[in-house]
């Protein structure tokens, strides 16, 4: 059963209008990603699933509940970290999630909580000291503090560098472990196609598709690209005789070859018959960022 349900949302600011017809289901126990350009919707359209927006048409569902109308109930299932958001700078990290704690029935060991986040030993720090990663691992505990079901993250990594970014998106996938869904909203490909199990695009308040990352990329191109230097002579009809060849060129005393299927080890095959060792050999597929700027149209 999906925990949440968007039916043909739309959202209306003025006369922009920000969020067209949106539509998608999470399923229970996923990481969900929503992805596209600036101002395609993406924060408007899950600050409508939260209940802190009212949508202008449409139908949301969480856990079977309606954000406007059982907003209450659902804010005690609902975690969320919010693409802006801060504490004063002298709150120290334990009274921010003491006081978060308060307002829920049955609110996690807020110990236990900074344990599992990396911030035990910082119980005591003040938020204004706290670096950059520090502080996205404190608005993760803030959103799970309350036990939820569901987890709502926006622009979680933006700002942080290499190691914190790594760092939190090992925690989410310790979220994901806990049982707890997790709707992920963020800009970098990298970060969605290593988390998400699937992943919304949106793009000028539309959904244009909804897939695994993998599938997403399959939609694009499935063209995988070779690259090799010979240190020996090596006559290219040998390769581009290959069925999963399509291409051979050179680059230098580099050989490029494009193709599909198992084209890894056709090629390696015919060069190890031949006795050719390849150097600095290297196998590019299609990412998710191709597929992203395929989808997107460049935006």
């Amino acid at each position: 059963m999906p925990v949440i349900e968007v039916e043909n949302l739309r959202k209306r600011y003025g006369e922009r209008l920000a969020v067209d017809g949106v539509s998608f289901r999470v399923e229970s126990g996923e990481i969900f990603g929503i992805v596209g350009p600036n101002g395609a919707g993406k924060t408007t359209t899950v600050e409508c699933v939260e209940g802190l927006r009212a949508a202008d048409a449409g139908a949301i569902r969480v856990l079977g509940l309606d954000p406007r109308r059982d907003g209450a109930e659902l804010h005690r299932r609902l975690g969320v970290q919010l693409q802006e958001s801060a504490l004063p700078d002298r709150m120290q990290v334990g009274e921010a999630l003491d006081l978060y704690a308060s307002f829920y029935p049955r609110p996690a060991d807020t110990r236990r909580l900074l344990e599992d986040v990396g911030l035990a030993d910082q119980r005591r720090a003040r938020f204004g000291r706290l670096s950059g990663g520090q502080k996205q691992r404190l608005s993760i505990a803030l959103a799970l503090v309350g036990q939820p079901e569901i987890a709502v993250l926006d622009e979680l990594t933006t700002g942080l560098d290499p190691n914190a970014r790594r760092a939190t998106w090992d925690l989410i996938e310790q979220v994901r472990e806990r049982g707890v869904t997790v709707v992920l909203v963020t800009h970098s490909m990298e970060e969605a196609e290593r988390l998400c199990d699937r992943v919304a695009v949106i793009v000028a308040g539309r959904v244009v598709a909804v897939d695994t990352p993998a599938g997403l990329v399959a939609r694009v191109d499935a063209e995988q690209r070779i690259r090799f230097r010979p240190l020996a002579p090596l006559d290219d009809g040998l390769l581009a005789a290959l069925p999963e060849v399509r291409t051979v060129t050179r680059n230098g005393s580099q050989v490029v070859v494009t193709g599909t299927g198992n084209l890894l080890h056709a090629v390696t095959s015919v060069l190890a018959r031949n006795q050719i060792v390849a150097a600095e050999l290297r196998m590019d597929q299609a990412s998710l960022d191709d597929a992203y700027v395929a989808l997107t149209g460049r935006c």
